[in-house]
């Protein structure tokens, strides 16, 4: 059992505190984005980062509350609600953290990087244990200005990015509500044998791309046994979280797929009980990312 007194922080991502608050059991208190519950790190799909066991430190000074930071570990991201310029001058005596966007595909930064922000002038909370990796859970990519024909592919970069995995050359993959086509992009540009399916065109040119065949239709009417198998499956359409999950399931089931990547979109609090159906898959990694929006992956 955890002490009494143990404490752990979510940060929730802008415009979703409520979703992050909703999920968590003992909240104490909600600092800007920051939201403090009693006791040991619960499951949080919507927070951005949480604070594992986090501890509040009494300090008289800047300099005594940049010293008791560094006794714990040595890399630390500030989140600051109020108090922004004390914030800062803490956040300055505090060893450099470069932080770098990533270049696609690579791997997740592996030195530790604890969180902190200021309750009050004179009192910190902290943790060295982070869910994420990155400053505030925000993880950044060196952009393609050119290639891809909307933004969504930078959701798929982290999805693989986080999960460690993505397509090798030749796996047969399968974008499901693929137009116009950022999905479809990056598994081209992994070198994986794509069949994108949607109602609407590709970008111009990517139907024709190496190891891409578009096909014109509703994805939701491939089934297991007509279409598959494949090694992935991606879908980032918009539609009810139901029926996303009533046909997923059997590609699941049936062995034909061993891979899947998929957006759930919500609408306004709606849907929200289909979180448990989907977080109940085996082997799932179920969070919202930086670069989701009304939505989870």
């Amino acid at each position: 059992m955890p002490p009494a007194d143990t404490v752990s922080a979510y940060l929730a991502p802008e415009g979703f505190v409520d979703q992050v608050a909703g999920e968590l059991a003992g909240v104490e208190a909600v600092h800007g984005r920051l939201v403090v519950a009693r006791g040991a790190p619960q499951t949080s799909r919507w927070a951005a980062n949480v604070w594992r066991d986090a501890r509040e430190i009494p300090v008289g000074s800047i300099s005594e509350a940049a010293r008791a930071l560094r006794a714990i570990q040595r890399n630390w991201a500030a989140y600051t609600f109020r108090w922004h310029r004390r914030g800062a001058l803490i956040q300055a005596r505090l060893p450099h953290v470069s932080a770098r966007p990533l270049v696609f595909p690579g791997v997740l930064p592996a030195a530790p990087l604890g969180s902190w922000t200021l309750l009050t002038p004179e009192r910190l909370l902290a943790s060295g244990d982070c869910s994420s990796p990155f400053a505030h859970g925000e993880a950044r990519f060196v952009e393609s200005r050119h290639g891809p024909p909307n933004r969504a592919y930078l959701k798929l970069w982290e999805a693989l990015t986080l999960c460690g995995a993505r397509p090798a050359p030749g796996e047969r993959c399968l974008d499901a509500g693929a137009s116009p086509g950022g999905w479809t992009w990056v598994l081209q540009q992994l070198g994986a044998s794509v069949l994108a399916v949607d109602r609407a065109p590709l970008a111009p040119g990517l139907a024709e791309a190496p190891g891409v065949t578009f096909r014109r239709g509703d994805a939701f009417a491939l089934t297991p046994a007509r279409d598959g198998p494949f090694d992935w499956i991606f879908c980032d359409v918009a539609c009810y979280p139901e029926r996303l999950l009533a046909w997923l399931e059997p590609w699941l089931a049936s062995g034909a797929c061993r891979h899947a990547v998929c957006t759930v979109k919500f609408q306004g609090e709606g849907h929200y009980g289909a979180i448990r159906d989907f977080a109940a898959l085996p082997h799932t990694f179920f969070r919202h990312l930086f670069h989701n929006k009304h939505e989870l992956t």
